[in-house]
């Protein structure tokens, strides 16, 4: 490693032309009873305090209770602030003694190293005076009421020392590693210290080294693969680590655990991305993995929780600050964050991570559980094969048979249908004239329009989880409107305090509904039950366009699609606190989970591509391209082997293979295609959209 250096380191648009210019086991029908409160987190049991040096109303009810069988806890993380330090730091060595926090060493608002010895006690820092030499990326870790450095690099070379540091400050050189080493991390389990990968000036190291004080450090296991500033901790007996920087100089999302009784070491799973300078601490039942840096050297700020019983790896919130290179600790029941990296450099703050804790009671595993390939239910069994794509510049509907990829229909419809939405009993398929304030009817058995029903300002359409009321979403009108599910009259009128409402998907039990704003980035907690509006929630990035909405299967998170910003929010479903933003390609528009729940396939329009996320992981797992294209809204076949998409500016649908991405078919149909209805599909009844079913 260079000294001091790192080598890896408005005007509503769709009422015109268009052409111009997204576990935890919860079903629909359940009652979820939850409560948050803020909590200090627990050590997990089994495991000493790790320390880890990183660089790496009115109305009626509309849904129907049953018994609980079981809960569990979820956290989401963020955090508060604690104290200021006298001077910006970067990469510090931290660890425990007694009541105060330790922190030695790292680099300065110049990127220099530094030597300071500093402590935190309560709300205090204070000065613990100089190491003997200054230097960064070391590792360290609190053991026997000391603080041990492991070597780390000054402006001229690795070290290979091992230095204690007391209550007081007094340093002392107590052992020499088996080599040179800095961008190394550390976690403590019992009296030891295992010192994780790192770098000897010349090669990336794949050792771990196990340190007791009185006793020479030694190398107990090889990992699979070298690291320089993976995430690091200790938990129950193991020790957890997550990233870190490759020989290849490229960020890994690699998860693993090594057991020291063993030296066994096996993968647990993937990040959601590759991340490298990041910190790693356990909290509760999880190990949380946050901040560090992507492989574009971008600061990042989410919170990754990884339980280890169940290799279930999920999105936690994030940091007021996206950052890397912070030193993390447990102290006095507290996750103590001091310094880091943000984009503009090293940081003052010493900050607090708080676990919002949120106890849910649940009685399935799948939201989309009864949406499965083939589950056809009640009308749906009667219904032709058919895609139903509405052309909103046209004002026309084509009929396409997905046995033979060709349009086999057409007709007129009221101005600007913009999508087509099933009804909750499966019985009629509506047309959404938006402009023509109509909503015309198909019947699903013939394919068949009939006569246009009066509706003021159909944008969208949804249903709630009973069947008893639909829900016109006007989006001129800045309304969200209840109305009889069978006679379409209006029963109350709900004004939105913002605009462009258009989108929208209901939480596990289906009680409350998130809506995204696409002209005020903004996105709306709505009550069901109450036919009412909760808060409003500005999306954090300047200029957002949410779009679809998509709840997870698992019931914890709502995916956001964002145009604007050409990306994914995450949004946890029980708190509503925004986790964390994904890049996935220009123009994200649509949200459509695969039909064994395992992937969301993201359509973004402006790139002309789908991305595959991963449920299980939150990663990006490929990326489908259709040449020239413009996947805009659709749906899955019934199988679950075909994507069906609307190309929204190139006057076609596209038949995508869902087993490798390729395009089954092109197929040309009128002007501004949209948000298109694969039908029939399985599930019990429809909530909405083009064909949300549970």
């Amino acid at each position: 490693m260079a000294p001091q250096t790192r080598a890896d380191t408005a005007p509503f648009r769709r009422r015109r032309a268009v052409a111009a210019t997204t576990a935890l086991a919860v079903v629909a029908t359940v009652a979820v009873i939850w409560k948050t409160e803020s909590s200090s987190p627990k050590v997990a049991s089994g495991t000493t305090t790790s320390t880890v040096n990183n660089n790496g109303v009115g109305g009626s009810s509309s849904t129907a209770a049953t018994v609980p069988k079981q809960t569990t806890t979820l956290a989401a993380f963020h955090e508060t602030s604690i104290a200021t330090l006298g001077h910006a730091l970067a990469d510090p060595g931290v660890g425990v003694i007694g009541n105060q926090v330790v922190f030695a060493g790292g680099l300065d608002a110049s990127s220099t190293s530094t030597g300071r010895i500093g402590a935190l006690s309560g709300a205090t820092v204070s000065s613990l005076g100089t190491l003997p030499t200054a230097m960064h990326d070391a590792a360290s870790a609190g053991l026997n009421g000391a603080v041990y450095l492991f070597g780390g690099g000054t402006a001229t070379q690795q070290l290979d020392t091992v230095f204690r540091i007391a209550a007081d400050g007094t340093t002392t050189k107590v052992a020499t590693l088996p080599s040179r080493s800095s961008d190394s991390i550390a976690a403590t389990i019992g009296s030891t210290a295992y010192v994780v990968g790192g770098y000897d000036g010349v090669k990336w190291l794949d050792t771990i080294v196990a340190f007791t004080p009185g006793a020479a450090p030694r190398v107990v296991a090889h990992m699979p693969i070298a690291l320089r500033y993976p995430a690091v901790a200790a938990f129950n007996g193991a020790i957890v680590i997550a990233g870190g920087t490759t020989p290849t100089v490229r960020a890994t999302s690699a998860i693993y655990s090594f057991a020291p009784t063993t030296k066994a070491i096996s993968i647990i799973g993937s990040l959601p991305n590759p991340i490298t300078h990041a910190s790693a601490i356990a909290s509760g039942d999880e190990v949380v993995v946050l901040g560090g840096f992507n492989g574009a050297k971008a600061p990042q700020s989410a919170v990754v929780a990884i339980q280890l019983a169940t290799k279930r790896i999920r999105r936690a919130g994030s940091l007021s600050t996206a950052r890397s290179d912070t030193g993390i600790v447990v102290a006095n029941g507290k996750i103590v964050i001091v310094g880091g990296k943000s984009a503009a450099g090293a940081v003052t703050t010493i900050t607090e991570l708080v676990a919002a804790r949120t106890i849910v009671h649940q009685t399935a595993s799948n939201v989309y559980e009864h949406a499965g390939a083939g589950m056809l239910t009640g009308e749906a069994r009667s219904a032709v094969a058919r895609i139903y794509v509405p052309n909103s510049d046209s004002n026309t509907v084509d009929v396409i048979d997905p046995a033979t990829f060709k349009v086999i229909d057409h007709f007129a419809v009221g101005g600007l249908p913009q999508h087509i939405t099933p009804s909750w009993d499966f019985k009629t398929l509506y047309v959404d004239n938006d402009q023509g304030n109509s909503l015309t009817p198909i019947n699903p058995r013939t394919g068949k329009p009939g006569t246009p029903i009066p509706v003021t300002d159909p944008y969208n359409l949804y249903f709630t989880p009973d069947g008893k009321f639909a829900i016109v979403v006007a989006e001129a009108q800045h309304r969200l409107d209840f109305r009889d599910a069978q006679t379409l009259k209006v029963v109350k009128a709900v004004p939105v305090p913002c605009r462009g409402v258009d989108h929208m998907d209901y939480t596990a039990d289906g009680t409350t509904a998130l809506a995204s704003c696409e002209f005020s980035g903004q996105m709306l907690i709505v009550d069901l039950v109450h036919q009412g509006i909760v808060k409003t929630i500005d999306l954090p990035k300047p200029g957002s366009k949410p779009q679809d909405v998509k709840l997870s299967p698992d019931g914890a998170t709502f995916y956001v699609a964002d145009m604007a910003n050409n990306g994914v929010w995450e949004i946890n479903a029980q708190t509503f606190a925004i986790n964390t933003f994904m890049p996935t390609g220009a123009g994200t528009h649509g949200l459509y989970p695969s039909r064994d729940a395992k992937n969301l396939y993201i359509s973004n329009r402006g790139s002309g591509t789908i991305s595959v996320m991963s449920f299980a992981t939150g990663a990006i797992v490929t990326t489908w391209r259709v040449p020239g294209g413009s996947p805009d809204m659709g749906g899955v076949s019934v199988d679950g082997k075909v994507l069906w998409l609307s190309g929204r500016y190139n006057a076609e649908v596209y038949a995508i293979s869902t087993t490798d991405g390729h395009l089954l078919a092109r197929i040309p149909v009128g002007r501004g295609p949209h948000g298109l209805s694969v039908w029939p599909q399985p599930g019990r009844y429809s909530i909405g959209h083009t064909g949300i079913t549970r």
